[in-house]
């Protein structure tokens, strides 16, 4: 088991609050369609935004989580989270909000999980797993709370673009290329997928015959 080590880069820091930030406006949005209170639009952008990383985390050992050790990772997301609630008109007046920011969201969060799960001197195959789950784990839980199937259980294009997101890192780091390049790079790859595929209604396989 590799030793611990101080966490983490500026870069997988910037993209943790930031993914964060977006996550939680996702959360918070899709409690106040479902009508739910000030406390519901907390509790949904906060399990949004840091479940997923809160997972990662306790996996890879970095314990307590960073949420837990940082408290800009928590204020960021109670600050999504009274962004959605008092300003939820103007978020809804984008196109597709809750998607354009989920998937955003979820190329940001693909590789910072990917990286920071290579940081901890996790391989190649571990570190992509962990990055589709840091991408996927918060909005799983929040589609549960509001009694939807999860996005990743689809058929639409989800899991495979945080998938595409962290394979990039991978290569990245493979190659010994710039980090913060690669880090762009995978983030825009997952959310052009991910944006595209539902536009287009692309589907990941299902079984033959099903």
């Amino acid at each position: 088991m590799p030793a611990i080590i101080p966490d983490v880069s500026p870069l997988l820091l910037a993209m943790d609050l930031t993914g964060i930030f977006i996550f939680g406006l996702t959360g918070g949005t899709l409690a106040v369609r479902h009508r739910l209170d000030i406390f519901g639009v907390m509790v949904l952008a906060l399990v949004t935004a840091l479940a997923g990383g809160v997972l990662r985390d306790l996996l890879i050992g970095a314990i307590p989580p960073a949420t837990m050790q940082d408290e800009r990772y928590l204020i960021t997301a109670l600050a999504s989270g009274l962004f959605a609630f008092f300003f939820h008109p103007l978020i809804n007046r984008l196109v597709k909000p809750v998607m354009v920011l989920d998937a955003a969201g979820l190329g940001i969060f693909a590789v910072a999980g990917c990286g920071k799960a290579l940081a901890y001197g996790l391989g190649p195959l571990p570190a992509v797993l962990l990055g589709v789950l840091t991408a996927c784990g918060g909005g799983l839980v929040r589609d549960v709370l509001v009694a939807e199937v999860p996005r990743v259980l689809r058929e639409e294009i989800y899991a495979v673009a945080a998938l595409l997101g962290a394979a990039i890192v991978i290569a990245g780091a493979m190659l010994d290329l710039p980090k913060a390049p690669i880090a762009i790079a995978g983030a825009a790859a997952a959310f052009l997928l991910r944006v595209v595929s539902v536009l287009r209604g692309w589907s990941a396989p299902r079984a033959p015959g099903s």
